[in-house]
C-alpha cells in the first residue's frame, strides 16, 4: 500500500522536473492542511519563512525535517530579534495563553527609513523596533505563527474581534471551494462571505444532484449555497473556531477575484475595499435576508 501511494504520488515530483527536494514559502503563511498536502504529494520537504522588504530578508525560518514547524513560519532567526507588542484594544497579549501580538523585530538587517517619507518612519519604528503590522502568535516551543495583518481585525457589534485573512486560510481549504472573502462590520453580529467555487468539485456536486446547468447557474441554487455553507460549517467545527467565526451567509462565484475586475493586488493579495464596493448591492440584500430570518 506504501508504495502504491509512493509511487502514485512520485508522478507529481516528475511533472515538476523529477528533482525536486525542497519547497520554500514567503509570501504568505500557509495553513497546515496546504503544507501537509504539497510534503505528501509532492515527495519534499516544505519550509516556511516569514520577512518583509522592510527586513531585508527572513525574520524567522522554519527546519524541512521537523514537523513542529507544520502550519508555522519558523522560530527567529538569529541575525534579528523579535518580540510581540500588546494590542489591547484587540485583545492581543503577549503575557496570554497563548502569547500572541503584533510582531516587532529588531537588527542589523532591518531597513533605516521610508525614502523621503518620514511620517511613515516614525510612525514604524517605535524605541528601535520595526512593527511589522503582522499579527503573530508564540507556541510553547518558540515557534511564530503568523495570525493575520493588524488592519484586517475588525470588530463585530458584540464586541468579538476577528481575523479575516486567518479565516479565509482556513476556509480556503473546504474542498466545495476555491478561494473566499470573509466580511463583517462593527454593526453586524455576524459574518458573510463571498465564496468563489472549485469548478470541478461544484460540477460534481451538481451531476449528484440531477442539475446540467453551467457553473454561473448553479451561483444562483439555494441548495448549492445551503450545501456550501454546511461544509464551511464543518470546516469551522473541525479546526474549533469560535461561535462568531462561524459563516452565516454565502454569495457564490464563478469566477475567481482577478486584477481585470481590480479585486487583487499584482501578487493576487484581496483589495478589501474594491471588493466590499464590487460586491455591496448582493451583501446589503444578504444581511437583510439573514436578519429577516431571525
Amino acid at each position: 500500500m506504501c508504495y502504491y501511494l509512493f509511487f502514485h504520488f512520485y508522478k507529481v515530483k516528475a511533472k515538476l522536473g523529477g528533482r525536486l527536494r525542497l519547497l520554500l514559502s514567503g509570501g504568505a503563511p500557509l495553513s497546515s492542511e496546504v503544507e501537509e498536502f504539497l510534503r505528501v504529494t509532492c515527495c519534499a520537504f516544505v519550509v516556511q519563512g516569514y520577512g518583509l522588504t522592510e527586513t531585508c530578508g527572513a525574520c524567522t525560518i522554519g527546519f524541512p525535517d521537523e514537523m513542529c514547524f507544520v502550519g508555522t513560519v519558523g522560530s527567529p532567526a538569529v541575525y534579528n530579534d523579535l518580540r510581540l507588542e500588546e494590542v489591547s484594544d484587540m485583545g492581543y497579549d503577549p503575557l496570554g495563553n497563548p502569547p500572541c501580538g503584533e510582531i516587532c523585530v529588531k537588527g542589523k538587517t532591518i531597513f533605516s527609513e521610508y525614502y523621503k517619507n518620514p511620517e511613515l518612519t516614525k510612525e514604524s519604528f517605535k524605541d528601535g523596533w520595526f512593527h511589522t503590522g503582522d499579527i503573530g502568535q508564540m507556541l510553547p516551543n518558540g515557534i511564530v505563527k503568523v495570525i493575520d495583518r493588524k488592519k484586517n481585525l475588525i470588530k463585530l457589534s458584540q464586541g468579538e474581534y476577528v481575523a479575516l485573512e486567518y479565516l479565509e486560510n482556513v476556509y480556503g481549504v473546504t474542498p466545495i471551494i476555491d478561494d473566499a472573502w470573509v466580511y463583517g462590520n462593527s454593526f453586524k453580529s455576524m459574518l458573510v462571505a463571498v465564496v468563489v467555487l472549485h469548478e470541478e468539485n461544484a460540477k460534481k456536486w451538481a451531476e449528484l444532484n440531477g442539475y446540467t446547468v453551467s457553473l454561473s447557474e448553479l451561483c444562483s441554487l439555494s441548495k448549492l449555497q445551503n450545501y456550501v455553507l454546511s461544509e464551511l460549517k464543518s470546516t469551522a467545527e473541525k479546526n474549533k473556531m469560535r461561535g462568531f467565526e462561524y459563516i452565516k451567509g454565502v454569495i457564490l462565484e464563478a469566477r475567481a477575484f482577478d486584477m481585470e475586475r481590480d479585486l487583487v493586488t499584482a501578487t493576487l493579495k484581496k483589495k478589501r475595499n474594491n471588493l466590499l464596493k464590487y460586491y455591496q448591492a448582493e451583501i446589503d440584500a444578504l444581511y437583510h435576508n439573514l436578519t429577516t430570518k431571525k
